[in-house]
């Protein structure tokens, strides 16, 4: 139980350490999955994450407090319970960012994770046969696709969003994001390309490489301010392992700022209470917590939705031959297909909201579709104000932290909000769209555009996270960062934190593929270290 890495959390980043700091042979590694294999079949069937989302074996099922920014809601926050983490149970959507991101984090301070830094990392991880040479991967370890799976209701939506004054965008992933398009996929031959896959499978038979399922983390282990290894809970008893260069964090923006906490690293007010003992006080950790927060309006329509091609076992065994046939269909299809990135006001330099055009609809995301035929324009602000914060209930890390995500604190995310949905009913009213609408059903028709108050409600009551947890041990050189720009904790040794957590500003994205990103870049900050750490080459024959 002791190696030169120990990389707690086999999601989107650390299945990109595992393989990356094990790749050379000179160093050990094990990697540390609180969850399970990923044997289960759906979870490697596109369409398979209404299956993942919200089942206790591959979903951790976290809940929010009531907000007051959503009427007072609780609502459900899914994250990946098994090896790849949440990009196991994701909906599959590829999407890098804004430049200007990046180019954001390092205006505060963040040297190295400009977009002309962080570009070709994404080059690297990628294999994408579209785009252009300069802007896009074509050799590495996760395959990125165009959608093969087409819908008339959504091309008439991308057409209409044209109509309306939005440009077509063949690559949002390019260094240009505004426009309307379809979404890119992680998917490989039909199947999910999900971060196992894609890299932890490749580096599995490694003999320098250990991969631990099952094994959930209890505290970290210090011996005065160096991180040293770690208390596990595995095969039924509690283990000790020993990390002689460093221990990595990276399970999520939920879990590594809970792991800190319980083992004695964050705000001492917070901490103290519940009997933990400190080691260093950082009271930024567990703060600044940022999630996209997404309206669902629901038009139903003429044309022949999913709702309605999956309403009996016959057609549902269809559906099923022809994916098996052809890896086609339905069951090949993303959690959305058209995508578009856009302006609320003329005056903004970069989109500030971002559609999900979906030939679906429900009630409420997991839940049956609707008997009638229907699609979704969800809409999200993609940089909010707000921000919220995490709190232990205890000092055991099998109780789940209190969320408040703190969601539409701002007029400036309410107006953003409520401004996309005055976008979405005016790309339903332009044709070729308007002629196949025979209603909307959500919000309806009752609710005057001009009705701020009425509509702000209704998102109130019905929007709903879209699984981007960001922000809380962010990285940067104000009082309130978490880590350095090299990922360091700031004022231990020994720990680094390698996930959507470090975001110091959530990306105007899906933080999947960002996510992937940061673990490229840990890798290589954390090799870095270790080559210059090394003993030169005639110093170890002197010492022979």
């Amino acid at each position: 139980m002791e190696f030169d890495y120990i990389i707690v959390g086999a999601g989107s980043a650390g299945c990109v350490l595992a393989n990356r700091l094990s790749e050379n042979g000179k160093y050990k590694v094990a990697v540390l999955e609180a969850g399970g294999k990923d044997t289960y079949p759906w979870i490697h069937v596109p369409v398979g994450y209404f299956k993942t989302m919200g089942n206790p074996k591959t979903d951790w099922s976290y809940e929010t407090e009531p907000d007051p920014g959503i009427n007072g809601r609780s609502i459900k926050w899914p994250r990946g319970k098994v090896l790849g983490g949440s990009s196991s149970i994701n909906g599959l959507l590829y999407v890098r960012g804004q430049p200007q991101d990046y180019d954001g984090w390092r205006q505060l301070g963040n040297t190295g994770w400009s977009w002309d830094d962080v570009k070709p990392l994404f080059k690297r991880s990628e294999s994408y046969d579209g785009g252009q040479d300069e802007d896009r991967g074509r050799d590495g370890p996760l395959s990125v696709s165009d959608t093969n799976v087409t819908r008339e209701v959504v091309d008439r939506w991308l057409d209409a969003a044209e109509a309306a004054g939005y440009r077509k965008n063949p690559d949002y992933n390019g260094d240009v994001q505004e426009g309307v398009g379809l979404f890119q996929l992680t998917t490989r031959n039909g199947r999910r390309c999900s971060s196992a896959v894609a890299y932890l499978n490749p580096a599995k038979s490694r003999s320098n490489l250990t991969v631990m399922v099952h094994c959930p983390v209890e505290r970290l282990v210090f011996e005065g301010k160096r991180c040293t290894g770690l208390k596990a809970y595995y095969q039924g008893k509690t283990i000790t392992m020993t990390a002689r260069k460093e221990v990595i964090l990276a399970a999520g923006a939920l879990a590594s700022p809970q792991i800190m906490m319980v083992s004695g690293i964050g705000d001492a007010d917070e901490l103290k209470p519940h009997g933990i003992e400190m080691v260093h006080e950082l009271k930024g950790v567990g703060k600044n917590l940022q999630d996209h927060l997404q309206a669902r309006p629901v038009y139903k329509t003429t044309l022949s939705t999913i709702n309605t091609e999956i309403n009996n076992y016959f057609k549902q065994g269809l559906i099923g031959l022809r994916y098996i046939l052809t890896r086609g269909g339905p069951m090949a299809m993303a959690a959305s297909l058209g995508v578009a990135f856009l302006k609320t006001r003329p005056d903004l330099d970069v989109p500030d909201i971002q559609f999900h055009i979906q030939p679906f609809s429900t009630d409420k995301m997991g839940t049956e579709a609707h008997d009638f035929d229907a699609f979704t324009a969800s809409v999200l602000q993609l940089r909010p104000e707000s921000a919220g914060h995490l709190e232990l209930r205890s000092g055991d890390m099998r109780d789940y932290p209190k969320i408040f995500p703190n969601y539409l604190a701002t007029k400036t995310d309410r107006d953003t909000l409520v401004e996309g949905i005055r976008i979405a009913r005016r790309i339903a009213r332009m044709s070729p769209l308007k002629e196949v609408i025979t209603e909307e059903y959500k919000p309806g028709p009752a609710m005057a555009d001009d009705d701020y108050d009425g509509l702000l409600d209704w998102a109130r009551d019905n929007s709903t996270t879209i699984y981007h947890p960001t922000g809380t041990c962010k990285m940067g050189v104000d009082d309130m960062a978490v880590v350095t720009p090299d990922l360091k904790v700031k004022g231990v040794e020994g720990l680094r934190v390698a996930d959507a957590s470090i975001m110091p500003i959530i990306v105007s994205a899906n933080t999947n593929a960002p996510t992937i990103m940061i673990g490229e870049k840990a890798s290589d900050l954390i090799l870095a270290d270790a080559e210059r750490m090394r003993p030169s080459k005639k110093l170890e024959e002197a010492a022979v």
